[in-house]
């Protein structure tokens, strides 16, 4: 009887087992599908993930593309705002099995960058949702219910400081049409891609006024205080002679400033008609080596205000015999003035051309030139009067003063451009602009009128020299990472060690400049990389800035070191790790790493195989 009973148990338990894997089964087929969470952007503390998740909005079944994560990371909603063109936040849906339409984006909402421009962005969590048009059925009787997608993500991420890499990720997933607990999308949406922003709703001649006042506030820019003073003399010395000759200087040079404002009009009628996109002011502020450029020249300029040297202008433009010299240096003298005078007016003049990309052709080549005759006029003014000239306080020691107080005031800006590029690239420019500065002192206070020219040469060539090496080591653009760094973690390297596998600790910090000739000099070279990565080694970098950090006290408690930089290189079979100090250990460390034995995978032994690099 116990054996029959026993039979029977089994039995029963058999049929419960095939039974539960059956109700398993059909409830994985009704289970919603759709992608694990794939991180788009991250930097610091900020970060940005999207997943897929079948859904239904209205009466269309689709998919929804949810973004989470923190809101000062924002993707662009407009081609014309984002840093560049076609970097907008894009999304396509393919699939064997449906036919998808348009994307539907949410409302964008406004951001203001660090520079006053008002941009169009998405951020934080938000959905775009793309609807199902049809199903691909290979026959008229085939009903897809369930099938496979694949979404394309790409666009650029930026945060209140930075703008990271242009990205493009591809989301696979499975989504089951059927289940009846689909997530039901709603928000105000536009289709595809967003319309051009209405500009802002004042009327024409209000416009055009504010455009003058723009031009008219140009001149008080300290960008262009350097050089008003130099300007406005040599064009008035030009024209002592008469009355009528001081006139057509004065408006000559009033046709250079015209002249520049007429370059950004004819560059905004060939973006329109060719590229279909306009010209934003604040674009060029999007550019690092324009950026760069222009911070450098301020430090320049303010050497200048300083003493360190005078500005001198060509003679056949300030000096130079006969009208046409005259006239052509008026000219060049007004162009580089609205030059100059541009990278400071950032509120209003931004206002007078967002409105002016709203209008047609005509209208935006109006309002762009009423900005240069409204910085034009004062000069205008002062030039066809000079007797005006009179009533300025006489020369003194308050001149000298206010012109050194101009210098700091350009020092401020230059760090207020500098403050706009990637953080990569942020420290390298301000530590080019001392060196620069050190360059410009050398050149001009190191000789004088009555150094010998061998001597003035010889000088003047290692201030070049100087400034060129600084360059290439500070600006030079930086190099794609070669090596995947992972931070200090001590039970990471424990860890490695214990499974015989080769470490190598690199002790850095953001204040050491011999560190950085490290990077450029030893960890950007592709053979080294090449070999750290052949020979599987585990690569870490220890910051060590901060005094309370981990690899700080490492440093100093385990592995008894002074101060970096130092690499520590842990090979199987040795006690004691390599150590090299400095920079100038590449070779060195590419024979080491040479000698090392190839890690290979063995069961679950690792083996180590002698062989040669």
């Amino acid at each position: 009887m116990g054996k029959y009973a026993v039979v029977i148990l089994w039995l029963i338990s058999l049929f419960a087992a095939g039974n539960s894997a059956a109700s398993q089964s059909a409830d994985a087929n009704d289970t919603l599908t759709g992608s694990p969470a794939v991180e788009l952007v991250r930097y610091q503390e900020q970060f940005s993930t999207t997943r897929v998740e079948p859904s239904r909005m209205g009466q269309y079944n689709g998919v929804a593309i949810i973004f989470e994560g923190t809101d000062d990371i924002h993707y662009y909603a407009k081609s014309e705002t984002a840093p560049a063109p076609g970097f907008e936040l894009k999304v396509e849906a393919k699939s064997d099995d449906f036919w998808f339409g348009e994307p539907l984006f949410p409302k964008w909402h406004v951001f203001t960058d660090g520079l006053g421009n008002k941009i169009e962005v998405y951020s934080g969590r938000f959905t775009i949702f793309v609807p199902i048009k049809a199903v691909k059925a290979p026959t008229k009787t085939a009903v897809i219910e369930q099938g496979d997608i694949e979404i394309k993500i790409s666009g650029i991420g930026c945060t209140s400081m930075v703008c990271l890499p242009p990205f493009e990720k591809t989301l696979r997933a499975t989504i089951n049409l059927r289940h009846e607990r689909l997530k039901e999308i709603t928000f105000e949406t536009l289709v595809s891609k967003p319309d051009v922003a209405k500009g802002p709703g004042y009327p024409a001649w209000f416009a055009f006024i504010l455009a003058f006042i723009a031009g008219l506030a140009l001149n008080i820019m300290p960008c262009v205080w350097p050089v008003l003073p130099l300007i406005v003399m040599r064009v008035v010395e030009q024209a002592k002679q008469t009355a009528r000759k001081s006139t057509s200087f004065g408006f000559t040079f009033c046709l250079g400033i015209l002249l520049f404002f007429a370059c950004l009009a004819c560059a905004n009628v060939i973006l329109k008609l060719f590229y279909g996109t306009v010209l934003q002011w604040g674009d060029q502020f999007r550019s690092p080596i324009l950026l760069t450029g222009m911070s450098l020249l301020l430090v320049v300029l303010a050497m200048s205000m300083f003493g360190v040297f005078s500005i001198n202008l060509p003679f056949s433009i300030t000096c130079g015999s006969g009208s046409r010299k005259g006239y052509s240096g008026a000219m060049g003298m007004g162009f580089l003035a609205a030059i100059l005078s541009t990278p400071c007016g950032f509120g209003i003049l931004a206002a007078s051309f967002g409105w002016a990309q709203t209008q047609n052709l005509s209208l935006a080549t109006l309002a762009i030139m009423a900005i240069g005759l409204g910085m034009a006029a004062p000069y205008a003014i002062l030039t066809s009067m000079p007797r005006l000239l009179k009533h300025l306080p006489k020369a003194g020691r308050w001149m000298e003063l206010f012109k050194q107080g101009i210098g700091f005031v350009l020092l401020a800006i230059a760090i207020k451009l500098t403050s706009a590029l990637p953080q990569v690239r942020k420290m390298n420019v301000l530590y080019f602009a001392v060196v620069l500065a050190f360059c410009v002192w050398m050149w001009s206070s190191w000789v004088d009128y009555n150094t010998r020219p061998l001597r003035k040469y010889l000088i003047r060539i290692a201030a070049l020299v100087l400034a060129a090496v600084a360059g290439w080591i500070f600006l030079s653009p930086p190099a794609g990472q070669l090596i995947d760094w992972q931070d200090y973690n001590a039970d990471t390297i424990q860890k490695a060690l214990a499974q015989n596998r080769p470490v190598m600790i690199e002790f850095t910090a953001d204040w050491c400049f011999a560190c950085q000739a490290v990077e450029k000099m030893v960890y950007s070279r592709e053979d080294i990389a090449g070999l750290i990565r052949q020979k599987g080694v585990l690569a870490i970098r220890a910051d060590t800035t901060e005094k309370d950090l981990p690899a700080t006290i490492a440093l100093k408690n385990i592995y008894k070191e002074p101060g970096v930089p130092v690499t520590l290189l842990f090979t199987p079979g040795r006690k004691e790790p390599t150590r090299w100090h400095g920079f100038l250990f590449g070779d060195e460390l590419k024979k080491t790493l040479r000698d090392l034995g190839i890690r290979k995978q063995n069961g679950k032994k690792d083996e180590v195989e002698n062989k040669d690099g």
